[in-house]
């Protein structure tokens, strides 16, 4: 996987958390900073925010079509033919910024990765995975990829992990029902989830910041 450079925003001098947000198919770490930009953790100290870019692919079912992708979608039904492989890439990638933010001091109970759409995808995999236990995990309007194979392969380290979940119930990209499967399956794992379903489509609504907002007060605060 060659990425392109993560974007990073501080939001004041020696942060002391780092926040990975990570995009959607076709679009770009910098499209994400407007969260950022309306979130108030000033209660928590200074953060790191982190923006990571996907490399270019070409996507299946967009007909071979090259844009920003963590992986490939083979099919419109996305959980009935996975891109195996991308998905793990990608991964890799990803812990490796939490591994980088560790280096920098950051300890990985002050870290939360989260992300929309095949971000979420992407957060979701990589948190759960991660070797060391991380403050939360945030998805907003996507799904759990390769749950059939994250039962055996999640750690102990984030077993138990915080996970906010958030969705449109308009939302014809992601099913609704898809962002429910990741819930019934993350709260029978023993994660406290806080599930959020707003009149809304495939997108990001001030609402759902704000509960975003508490959502990581909460978990970086503790």
């Amino acid at each position: 996987m060659k990425p392109l450079k993560a974007l990073e925003v501080e939001t004041g001098p020696n942060p002391v958390a780092s926040i990975i947000l990570v995009h959607g198919l076709g679009a770009s770490g910098r499209d994400l900073v407007p969260i950022a930009q309306a979130l108030d953790l000033r209660s928590i100290g200074a953060v790191r925010f982190i923006f990571p870019n996907a490399p270019i692919l070409p996507v299946s079912v967009c007909g071979g079509e090259r844009m920003p992708a963590w992986y490939d979608l083979l099919a419109p039904n996305l959980l009935l033919r996975e891109d195996e492989a991308g998905l793990r890439d990608a991964q890799v990638y990803l812990a490796s910024l939490i591994d980088q933010e560790v280096a920098r001091g950051i300890p990985s109970r002050r870290i939360v990765i989260g992300g929309f759409s095949q971000g979420c995808a992407m957060s979701l995999m990589t948190g759960l995975r991660y070797s060391s236990p991380l403050a939360g995990i945030a998805g907003l309007s996507g799904y759990l990829p390769l749950v059939g194979q994250t039962g055996r392969e999640a750690t102990e380290a984030n077993r138990t992990t915080p996970v906010f979940l958030a969705h449109g119930e308009g939302d014809t990209v992601v099913p609704l029902a898809a962002a429910r499967l990741a819930r019934d399956w993350l709260r029978a794992e023993g994660h406290d989830v806080a599930w959020h379903v707003y009149p809304m489509a495939h997108e990001i609504i001030g609402t759902e910041i704000v509960d975003l907002n508490v959502w990581l007060v909460n978990c970086l605060s503790s």
